[in-house]
């Protein structure tokens, strides 16, 4: 919504203060003074488009206004009334609509019939009065400066002159539709004058219904036992019949009184027929019949007003629980002192083993799998993996190549057996692949994200696919390669993982081989725009982040640029199937655009040629086209069966997952892919059941009552935000009520698991202690316990946040 211009917002005052003095007198105002009056504020007339003439009976409008509020009437019964019609006929008809007007039905409530409404009111001293709809606030000015009011008003030019004709006031500036829900702060009011669009809403356009929808809304936010007069359009009809959105408008209210009125709006410029209705917010009460009238000086000679309910108490403020801070307890508790231990000898040393010409022999078949063992190679000292591993019979009947690479480790990482013989052997044939280089020299494309072949080009050094399954360890293999290397004096290394999550499993994996935590730097620490002042280290980066940019700016870009183009340190893709998909192809909704984190993981392999690629997935591909990211496998291009990546994906998915298998079969044959997976070889499972008590059957009933209850609210929210249309009975927004409902029945679901979770524990905990007291040990695995976004939001608290911390731990 534009500024209004300051220089508007003085003309209309002068207007205002011009006609208020014409007001002050018993002379009529015509159009020609209000032409007059604007002219002298302005400067000017309409014809030089410093005002218009819509214009000049809006500023009227306000000037009656602030005349009401010097020299208010005295409208104690219907008769005072009179008064206000002898004020109406002083004043010129409207004849000039504006675009704004009709779009947003802003015809105010004439004088007199605001006048009646306020005697039909009855205002108490106490009262807090809500205008829903105020306009120009010419309905609320007979209601006195002293009175608490709350007036809303979408116009915001309107709402600029509420501000000067009613300062104490509370005015917003929300749709009238909704706004029990707007409102919901603010204290609740005991009387409420209405005015509203009879035929538009905001968000909705033509509206047949939108007179209802905010009496509606103005009824919810009533106070119970509080009054509502409201002018409606002729055809809200209180005698409809049930079901009809006239009677739900009006379900948990009283009608009080209903006042046909003809031609009442005659001087604002239309001859329309209006309904004027006193509602008291209290139950019971027939429906009286509705009183007609030609105009408002017939009908205040015999009307009588119906008499107010006393309001009941206001109920009492639950008061607000207790602070729990987290940390009262550590500053309560005295520190203990920490243990010293005497430093332990970490001598760096070459991992010695033996190179076998004959491949060890293969272990007995079972099922589909055979007992993993290294095949051409053993080590001196390093031990078995703490579970057996198995492969595949098609892998484990394929011997790797002989290796003649030699790693740098620390002595104890293999005489403590910190890595087992399975993970020893990762990084010895990790460091034979990326001895060698793929056959050809490359330059990057200059448009998508592939190589082409040139004499100007570079050689790009060979990759290594580590494909084990959970439990083998990949990340303590991927952080051995990279301490590898560390060893051998390339101190900048990259890993690239999922999430940002991960980053404490990746400090836990390189400092239990002797790393120091401080060595892994997130590049979340640097802005996307500022160099990397990491003079050694291992860069910590996420996929999201890899991918993200911001103007001429990219975490890509930052990434090659600390890497330098003389790169040779290692990059770990760990979850490097997060990359899958970078070719694009074909889907079940037809073709689909390469995953723009692939391309950039690409991109950072094509640009950094002497990098030491290690892809660490254990679902490396459950389609061909997936493994376009893996660029440093040698799959396609010089010295291959295949000219390109697309000829590689097209041939090998005709061939389906034989074809996939002796790809693998024959990565594995070149030293270049490896694939282990836990063995499950005597293993045993025994279901623990658990029988619910009465009483916890009880408490379950209990919830599912309680979100019964949510469910409801949660139906109700999606009317008062407009999302659904109760009196249509139809969706306005299909993807917000999706989304909600989707929400909610998610963290039902979590609840509820949750609670049957809590109420398993005394059968988990009695079978526990059991097999401890039969010396067996007890494995327990704790699931989304959001430790890490606790930590992370902990990390953002400063100094003075944490000292004075709430948290709400309730359900």
């Amino acid at each position: 919504m534009p500024a209004i211009p300051d220089a508007l917002i003085l003309g209309e005052q002068r207007a205002a203060a011009i006609l208020g003095d014409r007001l002050g007198s018993t002379d009529p105002i015509t159009r020609a003074d209000l032409s007059a009056a604007m002219m002298q504020a302005f400067g000017g007339s309409d014809a030089d488009g410093l005002w218009t003439q819509r214009d000049s009976f809006e500023i009227l409008e306000h000037a009656l206004v602030q005349h009401l509020g010097l020299r208010p009437l005295s409208l104690r019964k219907p008769c005072d009334v009179a008064a206000a019609c002898d004020l109406l006929d002083r004043l010129p008809t409207h004849t000039v609509r504006s675009e704004e007007q009709v779009e947003w039905q802003q015809f105010s409530t004439p004088v007199d019939l605001a006048a009646l409404a306020v005697v039909l009111a009855d205002i108490q001293p106490d009262d807090i009065i809500l205008e829903p709809s105020a306009g120009n606030g010419l309905l609320v000015a007979h209601c006195g400066r002293s009175a608490t009011l709350q007036l809303n008003e979408l116009a915001p030019r309107r709402r600029i002159r509420l501000t000067q004709s009613f300062p104490d006031a509370l005015v917003t500036g929300h749709d009238g539709a909704l706004i029990d829900a707007a409102l919901a702060a603010a204290p609740r009011p005991s009387l409420v004058l209405m005015n509203p669009p009879f035929s538009r809403s905001a968000g909705r356009g033509a509206d047949r219904h939108a007179a209802l929808r905010h009496l509606a809304a103005a009824l919810r936010r009533l106070r119970p036992g509080g009054r509502l007069v409201a002018v409606m359009p002729e055809w809200f009809n209180p005698h409809a019949r049930i079901g009809d959105p006239t009677w739900t408008g009006l379900q948990h209210a009283s009608l009080r009184a209903s006042i046909r009125l003809d031609k009442c709006y005659l001087r604002h410029g239309t001859s329309i027929s209006v309904r004027l209705l006193v509602i008291d917010r209290v139950g019971g009460g027939e429906v009286p019949p509705t009183i007609e009238s030609g105009s408002i000086r017939e009908l205040i000679a015999t009307l009588a007003v119906p008499s107010r309910a006393p309001l009941p108490p206001l109920p009492a403020q639950p008061g607000r629980p207790a602070a729990i801070s987290l940390f009262s307890a550590a500053r309560a508790t005295r520190p203990r002192p920490r243990p010293c231990h005497a430093p332990v000898r970490n001598d760096v040393a070459a991992v010695r083993y033996s190179a076998l010409d004959t491949p060890a022999p293969l272990l007995g078949q079972v099922g589909v799998y055979l007992p993993y063992r290294p095949s051409r190679i053993r080590f001196e000292t390093a031990g078995e993996h703490p579970t057996a591993l198995v492969e595949s019979v098609a892998m484990g009947s394929i011997a790797a190549p002989i290796p003649r690479y030699v790693p740098l480790l620390p002595e104890r990482t293999v005489s403590h057996r910190l890595l087992s013989a399975s993970q020893l052997e990762t990084v010895v044939y990790a460091g034979h692949a990326w001895s060698q280089f793929l056959p050809g020299k490359f330059l990057p494309a200059r448009e998508g994200a592939g190589l082409e072949e040139s004499e100007q080009g570079h050689a790009y050094r060979k990759g290594y696919f580590l494909g084990d399954g959970t439990g083998a360890g990949k990340g303590r293999q991927v952080a051995a390669c990279i301490l590898d290397n560390w060893l051998q004096g390339r101190r900048r290394n990259i890993w690239v993982t999922k999430n940002e999550m991960l980053l404490e499993d990746a400090r836990r994996d390189w400092t239990a081989l002797g790393g120091l935590p401080g060595d892994i730097q997130p590049l979340s620490n640097w802005k996307i725009d500022q160099p990397l002042a990491l003079e050694q280290g291992v860069l910590f980066v996420t996929y999201p982040m890899l991918r993200s940019a911001r103007g001429a700016s990219s975490r890509l870009q930052q990434i090659i640029q600390w890497a330098g183009p003389d790169f040779e340190g290692v990059i770990g893709f760990d979850e490097a199937h997060e990359m899958g998909g970078v070719g694009g192809g074909e889907g079940a909704l037809g073709r689909k655009e390469g995953s723009l984190q692939g391309l950039c993981g690409v991109l950072l392999q094509n640009n950094l040629p002497g990098a030491r690629i290690l892809y660490a997935t254990a679902t490396a591909a459950s389609d061909v086209n997936n493994l376009a990211y893996a660029v440093r496998l040698g799959l396609w291009g010089p010295e291959t069966a295949f000219a390109n990546r697309e000829q590689f994906i097209a041939d090998i998915r005709k061939g389906g997952i034989a074809a996939m298998e002796l790809v693998a079969r024959d990565l594995k044959a070149l030293g270049l892919y490896t694939a282990r997976a836990l063995s499950f070889d005597g293993v045993e499972y025994e279901i623990l059941r658990h029988e619910l008590t009465p009483g916890q059957i009880a408490i379950y009933d209990r919830y599912a009552e309680a979100w019964q209850v949510i469910h409801r609210n949660m139906e109700r929210a999606l009317e008062l935000t407009g999302v659904v249309d109760p009196l249509e009975d139809r969706t306005l927004n299909s993807g917000a009520k999706a989304a909600a409902r989707s929400r909610f029945e998610t963290t039902k679901q979590r609840f509820f698991g949750q609670l049957l979770l809590s109420m398993k524990l005394p059968t988990v905990i009695a079978a526990i202690e059991a097999h401890l007291d039969a010396n067996q040990s007890v494995v327990i695995q704790l699931v989304t316990t959001a430790q890490s976004i606790l930590d992370r939001r902990l990390g953002e608290l400063s100094a003075g946040e944490r000292a004075d911390l709430e948290i709400d731990l309730s359900p």
